[in-house]
C-alpha cells in the first residue's frame, strides 16, 4: 500500500496546508485595507524568498543539481507565482470573490486532465469519484450566496481563469521536475523565480510606500504568508505533491474554502448559509472517497 493510496501523514501536512492558506484569506484582507495587491505581494514573496533560503542554508539542504532542472524549477516559478498572482489580482479586482472561488473550485479537475493528457498520471477511478464530488461540494460552498457571471464580470472572470491554469501548469509540473530533489530547496527556488516578476509589477507604486509607515495589520499579514503560507505550507505543499501526485493533491483545494468560510464567519462575520453545510459534507466525502487501498492499476 503507497502513500497515494491511502490516508497518510502526506494527507495530515495538506489539511495542515488547508487550515493555514484557508486563514490567509482572512489574514490578507485585513491587510489589502491598508496597502495595494501588487505592493502586498511583491513584500511577501521577498521576505519569504529570503526565509526560504536561510531556511535551506541553515539546514545544509542546498545539493547540486542538474543546470536543466534548476532552469525549469525556476521557470515554474514564473508560472505559479508570477504569473499566478498577476492573473489572480487582476481577475479579483475585476469580478466578485464569489465567482473567482467557484472558478479556482475547478482544480482538481483541470490538474487531473492536464496531467491525463501530458501523460504524467492516470488517477485511479476512486480519486475521479473524489475530484467530482470534492469540485460540487465547492460549487455548493462558495456559490450558495449567489453567483454573478456576465459581462461586468466577463474580463476579470478571464483573468480568474489564466490564474488557474497557470496553477494546475505548475502544479503537474513541479511534481515531475521536482522528484528526487528535497522541497524546502524546491520552494526556495520556485520562490526565487517568481519574485523579480512581482517587484517588477508593484515598481510604479513602490515610490510611494515607506515600509515604517505600514499599517501594523500589513506586517502581520506578511509575516504569517511569508512564515506560514509560503514557507510552511510550501514545503508541506511539494513533498505531499510528490509524494501523492497531482489530482490527489489538487483535491486538498477543496478544503481550503471550508476553513475559509470558517474563520470568516468567526472573524468577519459573514454567516453561513445551509446550502453550504452540504458542500462542506460533499467535500469531506470526496476527501474520504479518494483513499483507495486497493493496488494501482497497471499503467
Amino acid at each position: 500500500m503507497t502513500d497515494s493510496a491511502r490516508f497518510s501523514r502526506h494527507d495530515a501536512a495538506l489539511l495542515v496546508v488547508s487550515l493555514i492558506w484557508g486563514a490567509n484569506y482572512t489574514v490578507n484582507k485585513q491587510a489589502l485595507g491598508h496597502v495595494s495587491p501588487s505592493v502586498f505581494a511583491a513584500i511577501r514573496f521577498v521576505v519569504s524568498t529570503a526565509l526560504l533560503w536561510a531556511v535551506v542554508w541553515g539546514l545544509g539542504r542546498a545539493h547540486p543539481m542538474p543546470r536543466r532542472t534548476l532552469w525549469r524549477l525556476l521557470g515554474l516559478g514564473v508560472v505559479g507565482h508570477t504569473l499566478n498572482q498577476l492573473a489572480f489580482l487582476a481577475g479579483l479586482q475585476r469580478t466578485t470573490a464569489t465567482n473567482s472561488a467557484v472558478i479556482f473550485g475547478s482544480l482538481p479537475v483541470v490538474v487531473a486532465v492536464l496531467g491525463l493528457g501530458l501523460g504524467h498520471e492516470r488517477p485511479r477511478p476512486r480519486v475521479w469519484v473524489g475530484i467530482l464530488l470534492g469540485t460540487a461540494g465547492v460549487l455548493l460552498v462558495v456559490g450558495a450566496k449567489g453567483l454573478h457571471f456576465g459581462g461586468e464580470t466577463s474580463r476579470g472572470d478571464l483573468f480568474s481563469v489564466a490564474a488557474l491554469l497557470f496553477w494546475a501548469v505548475f502544479t503537474v509540473g513541479l511534481r515531475r521536475v521536482a522528484m528526487g530533489h528535497n522541497a524546502f530547496q524546491v520552494a526556495a527556488l520556485t520562490h526565487l523565480g517568481g519574485t523579480p516578476g512581482l517587484i517588477a509589477a508593484a515598481a510604479p507604486a513602490l515610490p510611494g510606500v515607506t515600509l515604517s509607515g505600514l499599517h501594523p495589520a500589513v506586517w502581520g499579514a506578511v509575516a504569517y504568508s511569508s512564515v506560514l503560507s509560503s514557507v510552511v505550507a510550501s514545503v508541506l505543499w511539494t513533498r505531499s505533491l510528490k509524494a501523492l501526485g497531482g489530482p490527489r493533491t489538487a483535491l486538498y483545494n477543496c478544503v481550503t474554502p471550508l476553513v475559509a468560510g470558517g474563520i470568516a464567519w468567526l472573524f468577519l462575520g459573514e454567516r453561513p448559509v445551509p446550502l453550504q453545510g452540504l458542500g462542506a459534507l460533499l467535500v469531506i466525502a470526496g476527501v474520504l472517497a479518494s483513499r483507495d487501498p486497493g493496488p494501482r492499476p497497471p499503467d
